[in-house]
């Protein structure tokens, strides 16, 4: 079976192309800067060179179109027709308490993802845009969706409530719902593989840290607690977004620098963690650079930046009352070495034993980096959301196919 994976931005498109029968990756691509007249289309076919592009493209509807052709073109694509694709599966950020599962887009789906707009103004109209971009492309081809918050659907009321008068939850549904939910999935699912243990006997933390950045407590296979909440600028410092602080800090910022309600908000998501801390960049690559250089703001980025990390991987702990595994993936997760091992020393009192040479090695498989003695295993663990998306598609396509009768056999 073909799938189609779909994460479409507001002025954005990225797109993978798996076969499913060993879930290999046929093409994979991003159309940027839709809307402007020198949109760019980087167009990627497994064992074929790149294409790049510089188009027209004014909406995602285009958009979509130049990327079927692209994957079905004599030359550069890897499908005979567009008639290979068997379903469409979309990242969509919020779910809200309407959805805990992924599942086949129909217009009460769509009804619903439409409702949800003002709890995720900035990504669920673009996903929207991309569900109606594929609708007029690819009119008879079913699509999904997963969605971001729906792994912690799971989450028990004592972790997902605030505590603010319960009138804002019944009236406007002010709750956790946190984030980063397929890759916390994936990883999870992928490390306790990789320890040769079943999930559900495991009590896992998984550290999400890129530019944007989330842990979870995973009790049992199931999300109990996650550091992001009503949206995704609660918990973690960041690199561009504060994390937590006092809530007090807004009103009274907003008195003392006359900022209107847009202002502040894209102060703190825009303009603070990090970058603002260090004066230089969100990036932590540039971060660690200059603080090995002796930049004393950059240090002083970086350390707060690990106290808040260490500070939510102890208080997961406790919450847990253990923990067995500790999980690093997505862009900081996965590379910097120095963020690992700065995390690690600082909780030995869990039982963590790093390995340094374990730390320090380059790979882009899921690895141990803790001794062998170490009572609590700290993996690396690689995500791959796309290919979560492109198997919860897969199953509701099979699971489709099983309630009407059919079932596809591979070639």
């Amino acid at each position: 079976m073909i799938i189609l994976v779909m994460n479409a931005g507001s002025s954005s498109l990225k797109y993978q192309l798996y076969d499913m029968l060993d879930e290999s990756v046929l093409a994979k691509g991003r159309v940027e800067r839709i809307g402007l007249d020198a949109s760019i289309i980087t167009h990627e076919p497994t064992n074929k060179p790149e294409v790049r592009q510089v188009k027209e493209i004014l909406d995602h509807t285009t958009g979509v179109k130049r990327v079927i052709e692209l994957l079905t073109h004599p030359e550069h694509g890897v499908l005979k027709s567009m008639n290979e694709i068997k379903a469409v599966g979309h990242r969509v950020v919020h779910g809200g308490e309407s959805f805990k599962h992924s599942t086949i887009v129909d217009d009460n789906v769509k009804l619903e993802i439409r409702k949800l707009f003002d709890l995720a103004p900035l990504h669920n109209p673009p996903a929207m845009m991309g569900i109606t971009a594929v609708e007029t492309n690819l009119p008879d081809v079913p699509q999904t969706v997963v969605f971001d918050t729906a792994f912690h659907q799971t989450m028990p009321q004592e972790t997902f409530l605030y505590p603010i008068p319960m009138v804002l939850y019944r009236r406007h549904k002010i709750r956790r719902y946190g984030f980063h939910g397929t890759s916390h999935d994936y990883v999870s699912r992928q490390a306790a593989a990789k320890l040769g243990k079943p999930l559900e006997s495991l009590k896992m933390i998984t550290c999400h840290i890129g530019n944007g950045a989330s842990c979870t407590a995973i009790l049992h296979g199931k999300s109990y607690d996650t550091s992001m909440g009503l949206t995704p600028l609660e918990g973690l410092m960041m690199g561009t977004r504060s994390g937590d602080l006092d809530p007090a800090i807004v009103p009274f910022t907003m008195d003392k620098e006359d900022l209107t309600l847009n202002e502040v908000s894209s102060m703190l998501n825009k303009h603070s963690g990090l970058q603002a801390i260090s004066g230089l960049s969100s990036d932590m690559r540039e971060i660690t650079e200059a603080m090995q250089e002796g930049n004393k703001q950059a240090k002083l980025a970086f350390d707060m930046y690990m106290y808040r990390l260490r500070k939510y991987i102890g208080a997961y702990a406790a919450a847990m009352n253990g923990v067995d595994a500790l999980v690093f993936t997505a862009g900081v997760g996965e590379n910097s070495v120095i963020t690992r091992q700065s995390v690690c020393e600082g909780i030995t009192f869990l039982g963590i034993e790093l390995d340094r040479a374990r730390n320090e090695e380059r790979s882009n498989e899921s690895r141990l980096i803790s001794t062998d003695e170490s009572r609590v295993a700290v993996l690396v663990v690689p995500t791959n959301e796309e290919l979560l998306i492109a198997r919860d598609t897969y199953q509701i396509m099979m699971e489709q196919g099983k309630d009407s009768g059919i079932v596809e056999i591979e070639a």
